[in-house]
């Protein structure tokens, strides 16, 4: 059977002509400046994000059973948070930030986005910050603009996006501009998983695929010899990697906290490599490693700012409660935020749970969501901004109900 190079990958991603919801090249930052002390940060986890895997509620016997022989608590691991609850292994490293009350999650939310799950209706929601029944449509503005719209003597800062694509997010009336970094030719998770798809029946691409060196070398750029020559993209790749110009979740974290320290108070950017659907117990702690080297970067970067600052990661959908054939786990509905943030009433996972009995599932498969991730955010805004009840329920979350206060804040 003849060798798949890396060089093949890359051009029939090429030749597909990836979306922006998979797309390395499209990983949006956003900034805005505002007249106030406060800073919000959203991270959007492009790809479905396993809520359950990320904080794990091991107190419930359902997830056992859904998924058994998958490392699941602390004797697996795992941080024990509250006797009910444990943290992924992979987010170790922010366990200071939870014992000093900085890292806090919300479990069993969604947005209203239901049955469909496509990622990138998914996503065009989450971002939009609409309701339900707007799927599919060119939204015209996103919610961090409508919030942007909303504070007195707000300007224009920067809005930044990898491959110069408009963050939907910050897209509408208050103005941005784009900033495209330096970035090697190399493949996302969300790609690499897209690809998957595509050539799923390609015995050939299937080999090649589980080969752990081989896909590495396709998430970073790591092209060898044989892969190198005469091939313009590869040239291009190697110019790139030889002159350090990477891009990656730490490097935008430190980006973003540099201009959060000066004139910008919101800031938003994109994290892939969610898409789970086989092999997740790597998959899941690759992408975690990402979030908190996110994370950790706001966190030395913003210095004394990081008291006034609410860092908000959120996905577009959550997966599947039972591990499938492949280890992994499909498109689902529920998933969870993380939270972090001097700003923030940390070390709690907020939420009420609903349980992971056969009658507690939404749709006999999913985490059933208890509340609308939207009314995370906009209590956020609400305690950063001062924006009032009528304001988020009616402006920049269109249709939410935001419920009652979960004190989130300080």
């Amino acid at each position: 059977m003849p060798r798949l190079t890396r060089r093949d990958l890359l051009l029939r991603a090429t030749a597909i002509g990836c979306s922006a919801a998979a797309s390395p090249l499209v990983t949006p930052v956003a900034f805005a400046s505002a007249p106030t002390e406060n800073r919000l940060v959203v991270i959007l986890l492009r790809g479905a994000m396993d809520g359950l895997d990320l904080v794990q509620p091991y107190g419930d016997p359902g997830l056992a059973a859904a998924r058994p022989g998958y490392a699941i608590g602390p004797g697996d691991g795992a941080r024990d948070l509250d006797g009910f609850y444990a943290l992924h292994p992979a987010l170790s490293g922010l366990w200071p930030l939870w014992q000093a009350g900085q890292l806090g999650f919300a479990h069993a939310v969604s947005t209203p986005y239901r049955n469909q799950r496509s990622h990138f209706d998914g996503q065009d929601l989450l971002e939009a910050g609409t309701q339900a029944g707007t799927a599919g449509l060119s939204h015209a503005d996103g919610w961090l603009n409508r919030l942007v719209q909303t504070l007195p003597g707000a300007r224009r800062e920067t809005a930044l996006a990898v491959g110069a694509e408009e963050a939907l997010i910050l897209r509408g009336a208050a103005p941005s501009v784009a900033w495209s970094p330096a970035s090697r030719l190399a493949l996302s998770p969300a790609t690499a998983d897209l690809l998957s798809m595509v050539y799923h029946d390609d015995p050939l691409f299937r080999e090649a695929f589980e080969d752990a060196e081989f896909y590495s070398g396709l998430l970073h750029g790591d092209f060898g010899a044989d892969d190198t020559g005469e091939d313009g993209m590869m040239a291009m790749a190697e110019s790139l990697r030889d002159g350090g110009r990477t891009v990656s979740p730490g490097s935008l974290a430190e980006f973003a906290a540099e201009r959060l320290r000066a004139d910008a108070r919101i800031a938003s950017f994109s994290i892939g490599g969610w898409d789970t659907h086989r092999g997740q117990d790597h998959r899941m702690a690759r992408a975690l490693n990402h979030l908190a080297e996110a994370i950790t970067e706001l966190h030395a970067g913003l210095g004394a700012e990081w008291d006034r600052t609410m860092v908000l990661a959120m996905t577009e959908f959550g997966r599947t409660v039972r591990i499938n054939g492949s280890g992994g786990t499909d498109h689902g509905t529920g998933s969870a935020v993380v939270m972090a943030g001097g700003a923030l009433r940390g070390g709690q996972v907020f939420g009420d749970w609903p349980g992971l009995g056969e009658g507690d599932l939404f749709d006999g498969r999913d985490l059933m969501p208890t509340r609308d991730v939207r009314a995370y955010a906009a209590w956020a805004m609400a305690g950063l901004f001062g924006n009032d009840r009528a304001m988020l329920e009616r402006h920049i979350f269109p249709g939410l109900d935001l419920g009652a206060d979960p004190r989130i804040l300080l």
